[in-house]
């Protein structure tokens, strides 16, 4: 495949590759030549990709005389819970799975995150291999070991970090994701250039809507860019120690808070609460001094020039700034009673506030439910 592109997460004694491009998924038995040890191979999937992609995984296990053994889950965020975890361990341990075994992860973010978390926790540690079919999945969530549940208190408040052995992403199966989630997923896309890299943002603002209308050079390239840049991440900073992986949180815990009070639902999606978040963290660093207002516009303007939504105001929400900054006193960033924030001094330059008082931040927030910008 000469047009498959291969980038090592460089991790001390468990380095493994993110390999991209079209056609991964009919060669999924191929790819994972020599990891796969037994005739049964267990699959992890949800009902939507079932319908889309189990005879093409069918295919490509029997090619190399391996049997798919499925567990199909329902489809969505709801998913990422104790139940569905449950039902996970009780299946891997019907199948006998042990820790040489590699449990493939067939999906979006949701089943990347739970399947994950099984993973990490059966036998003390098992393997898989992520195959992430949603744009999200492949430039964000499949690469870097986090893995985690949702329980009533927040989001991806269990897990654990569990690196997997492989990553496949297969940039012809982001054809078939409904407009509204590719859009989402390319707000982790954009994450990366407003991070450290202002020439990838520039890079979005030239081809995010060809991308986003199906440019297929453009989509491997900005998923082995994003990849990239997260794989640099993770191998500096793997569980969070030092402060540079919590670079990767941009736009997050503003998300997360948004994501809390339309309730984990459908109302909004994670890609497009994290494209807010980063337009209110943008907006923020304006507001205390640290980035011009022409900024934090071009932001705002370019998720709108993919017709994304970029105003916490068109959310409908019934709550003052007080309820959503209330949210992310349950963040997992809460560090001694203080939680840190990722600003930005302007594009390509984000870093981690520790001075950011919660009350301040409810205020803005106020002003931002109530009111319209320039961008629009």
């Amino acid at each position: 495949m000469s047009d498959m592109r291969t980038i090592e997460v460089e991790l001390a004694g468990r380095p493994y590759e993110v390999r991209v491009g079209p056609g991964l998924l009919e060669r999924l038995g191929a790819e994972c030549a020599g990891m796969l040890r037994k005739a049964t191979v267990p699959v992890i999937t949800d009902a939507h990709v079932a319908s889309l992609y189990r005879g093409k995984v069918d295919a490509a296990l029997n090619a190399v005389g391996k049997e798919a053994r499925w567990l199909v889950l329902p489809a969505g965020e709801q998913t990422k819970s104790w139940a569905h975890l449950a039902h996970v361990i009780d299946f891997l341990l019907a199948e006998g799975v042990d820790r040489n075994d590699r449990i493939v992860a067939l999906g979006g973010g949701v089943i990347g995150d739970l399947t994950g978390f099984a993973a990490a926790i059966l036998k003390r540690g098992c393997g898989f291999v992520q195959v992430p079919t949603t744009l999200l999945a492949q430039v964000d969530s499949s690469v870097g070991g986090k893995t985690a549940i949702n329980v009533p208190m927040g989001k991806n408040l269990v897990g654990a970090f569990h690196q997997p052995a492989l990553v496949l992403a297969d940039t012809n199966v982001l054809s078939t994701l409904p407009p509204r989630e590719l859009r989402a997923g390319y707000a982790e896309v954009v994450k990366y250039g407003l991070i450290d890299d202002a020439d990838f943002f520039d890079w979005c603002e030239q081809h995010g809507p060809a991308l986003l209308d199906g440019d297929a050079d453009a989509r491997i390239e900005a998923v082995s860019r994003s990849v990239a840049a997260k794989a640099r991440v993770v191998a500096a900073d793997e569980r969070e120690t030092t402060g540079t992986r919590a670079l990767l949180n941009l736009g997050h815990t503003f998300g997360h808070a948004l994501e809390a009070e339309t309730g984990y639902s459908s109302d909004l999606l994670h890609g497009e609460a994290v494209a807010i978040g980063m337009v209110l963290a943008a907006r923020y660093s304006v507001q205390r001094g640290l980035m011009e207002q022409l900024e934090a516009d071009r932001i705002a303007a370019h998720f709108k020039a993919c017709d994304m939504k970029a105003e916490v105001s068109e959310l409908g929400l019934e709550c003052g700034g007080q309820k959503l900054a209330d949210h992310m006193l349950h963040d997992k960033k809460m560090d001694a009673g203080t939680l840190p924030f990722l600003l930005m001094r302007g594009i390509g330059q984000t870093f981690l506030a520790r001075d950011v008082e919660i009350g301040d931040v409810a205020d803005f927030l106020d002003g931002e439910l109530r009111s319209r910008h320039p961008a629009d």
